[in-house]
């Protein structure tokens, strides 16, 4: 039975643009959703969370619209430093390796 990782089927071909979509999805739930964020106020959450990891792959001289398994490793990396200041590490921890588990799959 396959599963499902922040919406992603990972029994089907996984691209570098679905698991930056992860990251990003993955990103709003922990940092908007788990904090309780009114339901007006998830769109502006969402964007917040999507101009965060843009910025991770700018500051990590990554491709946001052409993401290479190497950028989006690079990307984790910077995101869960940003992440422990705001997360317990056990937390930043599980997602790290969810998204792993996407990213191991990219060829």
């Amino acid at each position: 039975m396959a599963s499902k990782i922040y919406n992603i089927d990972d029994e089907k071909e996984v691209t570098p643009i679905l698991v930056r979509d992860a990251i990003e999805e993955c990103f709003f739930k922990a940092h908007c959703l788990d904090s309780g964020i009114k339901q007006d106020d998830k769109e502006v959450g969402r964007d917040y969370c999507n101009e965060i990891v843009k910025k991770g792959f700018n500051e990590t001289s990554g491709d946001y619209y052409n993401p290479t398994k190497e950028s989006i490793m690079k990307v984790l990396e910077y995101l869960s430093e940003f992440s422990k200041n705001f997360r317990d590490p056990e937390i930043v921890k599980k997602h790290f390796n969810e998204i792993l588990t996407l990213v191991n799959k990219l060829k």
